[in-house]
């Protein structure tokens, strides 16, 4: 019975159409998966971006800390603390 009906030159080309609906049904579906993914490394690349920049100050102020006590009242004496 398909046989017979895909015989008819108008059924194939509802056949036809159907078909290419179908592809580009899947690739609009296949194309907002693909943004959401996007937007989900986007997301994670800002979030490293923010964490990476808070260790970084971190490090900074680390690195400019006094030594030990001795420093410590030597920059509070001197105002450079």
């Amino acid at each position: 019975m398909l046989v017979g009906l895909l015989s008819r030159p108008w059924a194939r080309r509802v056949a036809g159409l159907a078909l290419v609906a179908l592809a580009v049904l899947l690739l609009l579906m296949n194309l907002r998966r693909m943004g959401e993914r996007a937007g989900r490394a986007a997301e994670r690349l800002d979030q490293l971006e923010r964490i990476n920049a808070v260790q970084r100050h971190m490090l900074d102020a680390a690195a400019r800390r006094p030594r030990d006590r001795d420093d410590l009242v030597e920059r509070l004496r001197g105002g450079r603390f």
